[in-house]
């Protein structure tokens, strides 16, 4: 995906608040989505016009909030919390029974999470009277939904964003299940995280050690690389995580990079972008960064980003301070 032209870049996006124009504002999809908090209204976005100018970025805002999603979940007291359904919530059966021997399907939900390489979980649900339903996965901040199958389980690889990883699903009716794990290779990786919710066509784009769009070394969603170069220390990896065809679904990517691992010294650059396009155009948009701290904590930033209308359809935003730039030294 080169860029030639119609690029609208917020440079210095953080750093720099004040000068280009970072300011919080409450708005009725800011409370959907993070909370109530508010704070002071901006103004409207310049475009300039003429085919080749720049769409200057300004009115970006952003602060320290919560990611909350309005669902009640379940408490992680224990290794696997289980759950039933009510039996008034199951429908009644509308055939004879056959025989004294027929037994009813388990109703109960189970989960279990085991470390991978790369710093990877393996999670894994069941629940049987819960098939083709939407469920929200939460771990350390990082929240994505996903769909049950057929037969009510799922089946996920999900990057760690703590040692001691928990992870909480749950139903939209208070449902769910809890499972842990320890993943030991987590001070290994460096790892950020993008997230937001519906198709607002939010990117995250990592460029290693200087590499240009579209070169190699360039990841995104239409190359985000391969886990076994990461675990090997060649090259970053991203990751996408969320069933956008759910209604209103919570997406996230996470790039993760093995610093430990490594041979390669120097800087890299990373960006959240997105195409403006008939989905997103002339609307507020909004987005959550997380990124692993060395110390194991959770830097979070929230964003709200207003459109430009229609007539720029085709242009990208590109934020290149929402994320900061990584700094690797080889071994």
């Amino acid at each position: 995906m080169l860029r030639t032209k119609e690029i609208l870049t917020a440079v210095g996006a953080l750093g720099c608040a004040i000068g280009i124009g970072f300011v919080m504002q409450g708005s009725e999809t800011e409370k959907a989505f993070y909370g109530s908090k508010k704070g002071e209204a901006v103004t409207d976005m310049p475009v300039l016009e003429g085919a080749t100018s720049l769409l200057d970025v300004q009115e970006i805002k952003l602060t320290s909030a919560e990611f909350d999603t309005g669902i009640n979940l379940p408490e992680p007291e224990t290794e696997v919390i289980k759950a039933s359904t009510a039996p008034e919530a199951l429908p009644a059966p509308e055939i004879p029974r056959i025989s004294e021997t027929t037994v009813s399907p388990s109703c109960e939900i189970t989960a279990s999470a085991r470390p991978v390489a790369a710093a990877m979980v393996d999670l894994r649900m069941t629940a049987p009277c819960l098939p083709n339903e939407r469920v929200t996965v939460h771990h350390n901040g990082m929240i994505f939904t996903e769909t049950t199958s057929s037969e009510g389980t799922v089946s996920l690889r999900v990057p760690a964003l703590a040692e001691e990883a928990v992870f909480i699903l749950a139903f939209t009716n208070g449902e769910g299940a809890v499972a842990q794990t320890t993943v030991e290779e987590l001070s290994d990786y460096d790892r950020s995280v993008l997230q937001w919710k519906g198709n607002t066509g939010f990117q995250i784009h990592a460029r290693e050690f200087g590499a240009n769009y579209g070169s190699e070394g360039h990841f995104w969603e239409g190359a985000p690389g391969d886990v076994a170069d990461a675990v090997s220390g060649k090259n970053g990896v991203l990751t996408r995580h969320g069933d956008m065809l759910a209604a209103e679904p919570l997406l996230a990517e996470v790039y993760s990079f093995p610093k430990t691992y490594t041979t390669h010294t120097g800087t890299i650059a990373l960006s959240v972008e997105t195409e403006v396009t008939q989905a997103n155009c002339g609307i507020e948009i909004e987005a959550q960064s997380l990124e692993v701290q060395a110390d194991g904590s959770i830097k979070t930033r929230n964003l709200t980003l207003p459109v430009p209308d229609c007539d720029a359809m085709g242009s990208f935003l590109v934020l290149n301070n929402l994320l900061q730039d990584l700094k690797v030294a080889g071994r």
